[in-house]
C-alpha cells in the first residue's frame, strides 16, 4: 500500500494551475496517481480529492461521499474515481450550502452550486461513464472539478460574509441539530 501524500495547502501554486487531460488511463503513472489519491483520501475526513491537491496536475478526481466528522449528514456512496470529468447543469437552479476543503483547513463558506448535473468521465479501467448527480454529491463533484481548473471554493463565494471559521460552523451545525 502506498503512503498518504501531503495535501497542497492554499497558496501552493499547484492549486492555481490547470490540470492536464489524461491520455492513457492504463499507464503506470496514472494508476499510481489513483492509488496515491485513494490512500490519501482514506486517511482524511474528506469526501473528495482532486489530483492537484496531491501536487499532480492531472484531470483525476475521487468523489467519496460518506458521513464523517466534517460532514456528518453526507450520503454514503462508494469512492468513485473520475478521470477527465466534464459536467453540465441540468437546470439553472443553484443552491448555497456550506463547503470546506482539505487544502483550506479551518474555514467553511456558503457556496452556490448547481443542484443537479450530468457528468461524463472515464473510470479507472478506461470505461466511459455518464451519470446524473444531485444534491451533496453533485456539490462534491463541482468542488473537485474546480480544482482541475485552478480554482478553490472560496473563488465562488458571493460575499466575504459567507466565510466563517470551522469552529463557528460546528457551533451553527450543533445548534441546528439541537433545534430540530
Amino acid at each position: 500500500m502506498t503512503q498518504p501524500c501531503e495535501i497542497a495547502q492554499l497558496g501552493a501554486k499547484v492549486l492555481r494551475q490547470h490540470a492536464e487531460i489524461v491520455q492513457h488511463v492504463d499507464s503506470p503513472e496514472i494508476q499510481q496517481i489513483i492509488k496515491d489519491m485513494q490512500t490519501t483520501l482514506a486517511t482524511t475526513q474528506g469526501v473528495g480529492l482532486a489530483a492537484p491537491q496531491i501536487s499532480r496536475l492531472k484531470r483525476i478526481i475521487i468523489v467519496a461521499s460518506r458521513p464523517t466528522t466534517r460532514y456528518p449528514t453526507a450520503p454514503l456512496m462508494a469512492p468513485t474515481v473520475m478521470i477527465n470529468p466534464v459536467f453540465e447543469a441540468l437546470s439553472n437552479e443553484k443552491e448555497k450550502d456550506w463547503e470546506g476543503c482539505l487544502s483550506i483547513p479551518g474555514i467553511r463558506a456558503l457556496v452556490p452550486r448547481y443542484k443537479a448535473i450530468r457528468v461524463q468521465y472515464t473510470d479507472e479501467q478506461g470505461n466511459p461513464v455518464e451519470q446524473k448527480l444531485e444534491g451533496f454529491v453533485a456539490r462534491v463533484l463541482q468542488h473537485e472539478a474546480d480544482h482541475l481548473e485552478g480554482k478553490v471554493y472560496l473563488d465562488r463565494v458571493e460575499s466575504t460574509e459567507d466565510i466563517i471559521s470551522e469552529s463557528e460552523y460546528f457551533k451553527l451545525f450543533t445548534r441546528r441539530e439541537v433545534s430540530l
